[in-house]
């Protein structure tokens, strides 16, 4: 399915910061950041990208920032408090 068709059925740009482990050094965390389109507040996308990183990469999951904004959003109409004229 398009972007476009995703987006108008409610899904939004989803990014995800991701803490792990490095397997070599588990002590140290390194920082992977995901985007991809989802729907809020489940992430359906996000859990099946983070339930394949807990079966296939060895790098054991410390934390999980998740952000999500709008990019196709009705106008925005606002009423302006003053009114000048000019001649």
């Amino acid at each position: 399915m398009s972007e476009l068709r995703l987006q108008l059925r409610g899904y939004r740009l989803t990014t995800a910061e991701i803490l792990y482990h490095l397997p070599d050094h588990p002590h140290l965390l390194q920082s992977f950041v995901w985007q991809h389109l989802d729907m809020a507040p489940d992430f359906p996308v996000l859990r099946r990208f983070l339930d394949f990183w807990t079966r296939n990469i060895e790098g054991k999951l410390h934390s999980v920032q998740v952000a999500h904004a709008s990019i196709i959003a009705p106008g925005e109409l606002r009423h302006a408090a003053v009114s000048l004229q000019l001649h």
